[in-house]
């Protein structure tokens, strides 16, 4: 039977969303394919959970063909096994945390690591019954501070997430490629466009990690990318650190009154005015070392200072120091954070100073101080003094100043060097639609998942994981197939194969109508048909542009002569067809 309009649960809207951000977030509202409940939870209509439902459809078919089986767990899980993992801390705010009535905690589950490692630790034993693949299809919940851009960053998502299980190294690598290879299956058959990246596993532990990210200007990840095929995210990026320069020689530090220069714009002209190189060269942003005070709360409450020391040219990437800082969360020094250590003299802070107090863990601060890798043993640097209005020339690491360490905490631009020596990295936006880890057995080993080898000997099983995020990838489709009128989905997730509308008032056009809905149907056609009987037909064309389904029959004027048109909505094409080969046309 086909869909009618008439009783269909579907109301478009003219105007957008007043909480809309972009284009995905807009029209999935106006079409009728979701609905806002609460900032990042949205309610699923007809429309929109067929697209969800074939998108899924596409996934299953790939886990399928990966050897992976489908399992189900609950989003409700108890407290115990991520107090296993430390997750239940680790993941601090971000985790949605509840009581029973028994005053039991439980979590609604921003992963299911935990519980998946048991199932398989409760069923399993022996080698014999590896290598094992298992996913789901579930909904996930992280509280996020700032949900934003409708389904592309909410508190409520669908995940696919997968994980295997191997003895050996040697199997979780090829559990790795296959999962791997499906993923460029599925994303090849959505007809979106990816990068595989380099990518840091973040809490979720693990050694190797890609993304699979699809460029869009909307996406919330920068990438960087080479033409030799180097691909990373900004948080994988490694700096090439220089040679280390020998200093025997050098001249001593200067320290040099540089009052109102409290940024490095004002410190560069300052220096090059009243201090000029004795080489002729003008200073620039790049001879100075910018110190940044921030903040890392851990998650049981314990807020540290650090200082990062980085050259003047660049700026602290916070993704890339979040990372660095995990699990702690990071953020810039507040007020009361200088006033609890008077020798941070805002706008002049160095590593080193003229009285003896400088930065580290074992200098008379006791603050931690870390360094860009570029900044090595015999570089020499213009900074602060830790005295107010002055500033030392010719500092040198290490003669005058010794690091905690590095951290790779600066931002990274166009020209780096790409870390595997393939040339200059280039940046540009996306969105993760997927990721793969080798987990490795991080979570086997917290929480006992051994089986016996072919000696007898028990060994911990190690371990992969795999997410594809569902909802996001329908927006993703979204956002990339519109155009001013709405949206245009590509045929392999379209809601309906074809969209039949009867434009007119004469019981002709909707006899026409239903024939042509009726021989559809019975070529296997998935068939929304428009009947309204009342509604003009410019109204009805503009939902059938709103609606999105790529393939268009119009039974209108033409019905008089023996013929409709059909409309391609990918192409704009409109052809006249006769009624009786509409089936052959569309095919």
């Amino acid at each position: 039977m086909p869909t009618r309009l008439t009783n269909y649960f579907l109301r478009t809207l003219r105007e957008d969303p007043a909480d809309a951000e972009v284009t995905s977030h807009r029209l999935l509202v106006r079409a009728g394919y979701i609905r806002r409940q609460a900032p990042g939870v949205f309610a699923w209509l007809p429309l929109g959970l067929k697209v969800k439902a074939k998108i899924e459809a596409i996934i299953r078919e790939e886990m399928t063909n990966a050897g992976a089986h489908e399992v189900h767990f609950p989003a409700l899980l108890p407290r115990e096994p991520y107090e296993v993992t430390n997750r239940w801390t680790e993941y601090g705010d971000a985790l949605f945390r509840l009581h029973d009535r028994k005053g039991a905690d439980y979590l609604l589950a921003p992963t299911h690591e935990e519980v998946f490692t048991l199932l398989v630790k409760d069923l399993y034993n022996s080698y014999k019954d590896l290598p094992l693949s298992i996913y789901q299809i579930q909904d996930k919940y992280r509280d996020e501070a700032r949900p934003r851009a409708g389904l592309l960053r909410g508190r409520e998502f669908t995940m696919k997430d997968a994980y295997s299980f191997d003895v050996t190294d040697a199997g979780l690598d090829e559990s790795y490629q296959s999962q791997r290879d499906a993923y460029e299956r599925i994303f090849t058959r959505l007809g979106l466009e990816y990068v595989i990246v380099k990518a840091d596993a973040g809490a979720m532990g693990g050694s190797k990690s890609e993304e699979f990210l699809h460029p869009t200007a909307v996406g919330e990840d920068t990438f960087v990318r080479s033409a030799g095929g180097y691909a990373a995210n900004v948080e994988a990026f490694e700096t090439i650190a220089p040679e280390s320069i020998a200093f025997d020689g050098l001249p001593a530090a200067l320290v040099l009154d540089s009052p109102n220069t409290p940024t490095i714009a004002t410190l560069v002209d300052l220096a090059n005015a009243e201090y000029p190189r004795p080489d002729g060269r003008a200073w620039t942003a790049a001879d100075t070392l910018k110190n940044v005070v921030l903040a890392v709360v851990q998650p049981d409450g314990t807020r540290d200072i650090v200082v990062i020391g980085l050259p003047g040219d660049r700026d602290v990437e916070m993704k890339r120091v979040e990372v660095a800082f995990a699990p702690g969360e990071v953020e810039p020094a507040t007020e009361a954070d200088f006033a609890k250590h008077p020798g941070l003299v805002k706008g002049y802070i160095g590593p080193w100073s003229p009285d003896g107090s400088v930065l580290g863990a074992e200098s008379t601060t006791g603050i931690r101080y870390l360094v860009d890798p570029r900044v090595v043993d015999g570089t020499e640097w213009i900074t602060g003094a830790n005295l107010d209005q002055k500033h030392v020339f010719g500092l040198v690491a290490g003669r005058d100043f010794v690091a905690d360490g590095t951290v790779e905490a600066s931002n990274v631009l166009p020209g780096d060097p790409a870390p595997d020596g393939s040339g200059p990295v280039e940046l540009a936006r996306g969105m993760e639609i997927g990721h793969v880890f080798q987990l490795g057995r991080k979570y086997a080993e917290a929480l006992g998942l051994k089986v016996l080898d072919e000696n007898g000997k028990l060994v911990t099983v190690t371990m992969g994981s795999y997410g594809i995020g569902v909802t996001r990838i329908l927006a993703v489709i979204a956002e990339g197939n519109n155009d001013d009128k709405g949206l245009i989905w590509p045929a392999s997730v379209a809601p309906f194969d074809v969209h039949v509308l009867a434009a007119g008032k004469d019981a002709a056009v909707f006899d026409a109508a239903e024939t042509i809905v009726a021989s559809l149907e019975a070529s296997g056609y998935d068939v929304l048909f428009d009947d309204r009987p009342k509604v003009s037909p410019g109204v009805k064309f503009g939902d059938a542009e709103l609606i999105g389904i790529p393939k268009i029959v119009i039974a209108g004027r033409g019905v008089a002569d023996g013929v409709v048109e059909v409309w391609d909505r990918a192409t704009g094409e409109r052809t006249q067809v006769p009624i009786d080969e509409v089936v052959a046309a569309l095919a």
